[in-house]
């Protein structure tokens, strides 16, 4: 079994297959950045592969206008496992997504999803970690929830798995790379891989958490960072 990822698509199909939000006004990388994602997908990522995409899938606004855009992601090879982003916001509720979704896309929301006896795939979209402590009450609301969502994700998946997968969204530390919730959690459930997105390829320094630290293995999996080409983050006979 083979498990790619690969996050902040930002998508903006239309039904009839055009692009209503071109991404070029971003940088000279982001021109036909969609092209560049299928040409690669196809070139690497197989039938029976996963392909995890923790958020920021689509601009669209509501459920309807993302149908271009998860048809796009339904034409391509794999089965595809999708969490919300910041930008999502056509994700309504778990069940209305989840019906709405073409037959190679599951979404994951306070559950997880096993692909074999021993691996499962959890996760939240998670939320910015405060450089000190959060100047706001909204904030450390939206932050508190994100954990308490991260934690019935993972106390969902049966004791027997050997390897936990998360997928955030946010990375899951601050900018210092400090110990947090999010990774104090991920300890507590001896969660193997983390994957996360969010930062895009010119914001993010090369010393940046990926690697293996406190006893996880963390992968940074933005569109662009990644030069639009999914990354295998799993590969067991």
């Amino acid at each position: 079994m083979r498990i790619f990822a690969l996050s902040d698509l930002h998508l903006s199909f239309d039904k009839q297959g055009n692009s209503y939000k071109p991404m070029g006004i971003f940088g000279a990388h982001w021109e036909a950045h969609s092209r560049k994602i299928a040409e690669n997908w196809r070139r690497i990522v197989a039938p029976n592969d996963i392909v995890l995409l923790p958020g920021d899938l689509s601009w669209a606004m509501t459920l309807q206008e993302a149908e271009g855009d998860l048809a796009y992601l339904h034409q391509l090879p794999g089965r595809k496992i999708i969490i919300r982003g910041n930008h999502e916001l056509w994700w309504n509720s778990i069940t209305q997504v989840r019906r709405a979704l073409p037959p190679s896309i599951s979404a994951i929301q306070n559950d997880h999803i096993l692909l074999s006896d021993d691996v499962a795939v959890c996760g939240t979209r998670g939320w910015q970690c405060p450089e000190e402590n959060f100047t706001d009450a909204q904030n450390a609301k939206i932050f508190a929830r994100e954990i308490g969502r991260l934690q019935m994700s993972l106390a969902s998946v049966p004791k027997t798995v050997a390897t936990i997968i998360v997928m955030l969204h946010f990375p899951p530390v601050n900018y210092r790379q400090e110990m947090s919730p999010f990774v104090k959690l991920m300890q507590d459930y001896e969660v193997c891989h983390c994957i996360y997105g969010h930062l895009h390829a010119k914001t993010v320094d090369e010393n940046y958490l990926m690697g293996r630290k406190w006893g996880i293995n963390f992968h940074l999996v933005s569109a662009d960072y990644l030069h639009f080409s999914p990354k295998c983050i799993y590969n067991k006979s």
